[in-house]
C-alpha cells in the first residue's frame, strides 16, 4: 500500500526542537558529553507543594472522567485573580480558556478565524507554530523582520496595505522568543490601534511574562491596554513559570467571543484539561509565588554567567531583559548554522541557529539558560578552545 501524506504535511518545514533533539541524541550516541543550550525546556523541578497538590487530586475518582469544557470554574477564577494582582487587568469567567499548553490554543486559533487565502502576520525569527497554524488552514503567511534596529519589534507601518485589509491574525510574542526583547506600552497601543483599523485579530504570546530581571522591565500584559479586549486574546502557560513544561496546561483570555471560537474548535479536538491538572494549576496561581522568585534569580545568575564570559571571548551579545534566551551574534565569518555545528562538534554544545526560527535570524544563535552554572562555565570554557 503507497502512504500519501497530505499535501499540508508536505509544506510544513522540519520542526526545529525535533531537529536539535534528533542531533543531540547522535552526539549523545557518540560519546559525547553533551551541554544542552537548545530547546527551552527547564531543568528546574516544578515546586513540591503542586506535586503535592497533583497527588492529592489525581487520587480523586472525580477526577477520572472526561473534563470536557473550558475549563473548571476553580481553575478560570484563579486565572483571573493571578490577572488582576499581575497585571491590574479585570477578566470575566466566561473570557478564560482553559488550554492544553498554550502551544495547542496558538496551533487552535487558525482554525477558528483564518478561511484559505487569509493573510497570516507573524513575527520571525518567532515561534514555529503560529506558521503551523496558517499552513494548515490554508492561510497565507507574511512575515514580520524581528531587526535589532527596531528593538526586535514589527514594523507595522511597513506592512503593506492591501496585506493589512486580507489579514485575519497578528501574532505578537513578548518577552520575545527567540530574541529577549520586550515590548514597550507605545507599541501595544500602536499595534491596538493597527488592530481596529484593519480588523485584525490580535493573538498575543506571554508564555515567558515570569521571567524577567528587574522590576523597571517587569512585562505588561497586551490586555491592560485600552481597546485591547476588543481586537485580541492573550495566551499563557504554566510551564515556564512553575517549571510544568511536561504537564500541559495554560490558557487564553480576553474578548470573549474569539475565546469563545477557540474553545469550539477544541470542542471538536480534544476532551478538556484533566482535572486533576487543573487543580494543582490552581495551587500554583493561587499559593506564594516565591518559587517564581526563586526561578528569577537562578536565571539571572546564569544570564550573568553566560552574557559576562560570551563577551569575555569577543561574542556580541546584549544582556537580555527577560525570558530565560540569550540571544547572541555568531563570530564573524559564520553562518547560523556552521555556528551551531562546529559548536556541536567541536564543544558538545547544543543550540538553537538564529535562521531555523526565520530568516532574519540569520547571524544569530540562541542559548536557553536550562543548565547551572558550573555546566555553563564549563561550555564557556569549551568555547573558549574552539579555533573559529
Amino acid at each position: 500500500m503507497e502512504i500519501r501524506y497530505n499535501e499540508k504535511l508536505k509544506k510544513l518545514p522540519p520542526y526545529l526542537f525535533i531537529e536539535i533533539d534528533r542531533k543531540k541524541k547522535e552526539a549523545m550516541d557518540r560519546g559525547a558529553d553533551i551541554i544542552s543550550l537548545g530547546v527551552g525546556d527547564p531543568d528546574m523541578p516544578t515546586p513540591e507543594h503542586i506535586i503535592k497538590s497533583m497527588q492529592e487530586a489525581v487520587a480523586k475518582p472525580a477526577n477520572h472522567q472526561y473534563p470536557f469544557g473550558a475549563g473548571s470554574l476553580s481553575y478560570r477564577k484563579a486565572v483571573a485573580d493571578w490577572y488582576k494582582n499581575r497585571f491590574n487587568v479585570d477578566l470575566n469567567t466566561d473570557e478564560i480558556c482553559a488550554l492544553i499548553g498554550s502551544k495547542e490554543g496558538v496551533g487552535h486559533i487558525h482554525l477558528g478565524f483564518v478561511n484559505p487565502g487569509d493573510v497570516v502576520l507573524i513575527p520571525e525569527p518567532g515561534y514555529p507554530v503560529y506558521n503551523t497554524g496558517a499552513i494548515f488552514t490554508d492561510g497565507v503567511p507574511y512575515f514580520m523582520p524581528l531587526l535589532e534596529k527596531n528593538g526586535f519589534l514589527p514594523d507595522l507601518d511597513a506592512i503593506p496595505e492591501d496585506i493589512a485589509k486580507k489579514a485575519k491574525l497578528i501574532f505578537v510574542n513578548y518577552p520575545n522568543n527567540p530574541t529577549a526583547a520586550v515590548a514597550p506600552k507605545e507599541f501595544y497601543i500602536k499595534l491596538i490601534e493597527f488592530a481596529k483599523k484593519n480588523n485584525i485579530i490580535v493573538a498575543a504570546d506571554a508564555a515567558y511574562s515570569e521571567i524577567y530581571y528587574d522590576e523597571n522591565d517587569k512585562p505588561s500584559s497586551f490586555l491592560k491596554f485600552p481597546g485591547a479586549k476588543e481586537v485580541g486574546v492573550e495566551f499563557h502557560s504554566l510551564s515556564k513559570t512553575y517549571n510544568m513544561t511536561g504537564w500541559r496546561i495554560g490558557w487564553v483570555c480576553g474578548n470573549k467571543n474569539i475565546v469563545a471560537g477557540i474553545a469550539k474548535v477544541k470542542d471538536n479536538y480534544d476532551s478538556g484539561v484533566f482535572q486533576a491538572v487543573q487543580e494543582a494549576a490552581v495551587t500554583a496561581l493561587s499559593s506564594s509565588q516565591r518559587c517564581v522568585e526563586d526561578a528569577r534569580k537562578i536565571y539571572k545568575e546564569r544570564r550573568g554567567a553566560l552574557v559576562e564570559g560570551l563577551k569575555k571571548l569577543g561574542w556580541e551579545v546584549n544582556l537580555p531583559k527577560a525570558s530565560f534566551y540569550v540571544w547572541a551574534k555568531v563570530p564573524k565569518g559564520y553562518t547560523s548554522s556552521q555556528a551551531v555545528s562546529k559548536l556541536l562538534d567541536d564543544a558538545a554544545i547544543v543550540c538553537t541557529p538564529g535562521n531555523g526560527m526565520g530568516k532574519s535570524g540569520e547571524g544569530y544563535v540562541r542559548f536557553a539558560l536550562t543548565v547551572g552554572v558550573p555546566r555553563i562555565k564549563e561550555a564557556l570554557e569549551r568555547i573558549s578552545k574552539i579555533e573559529w
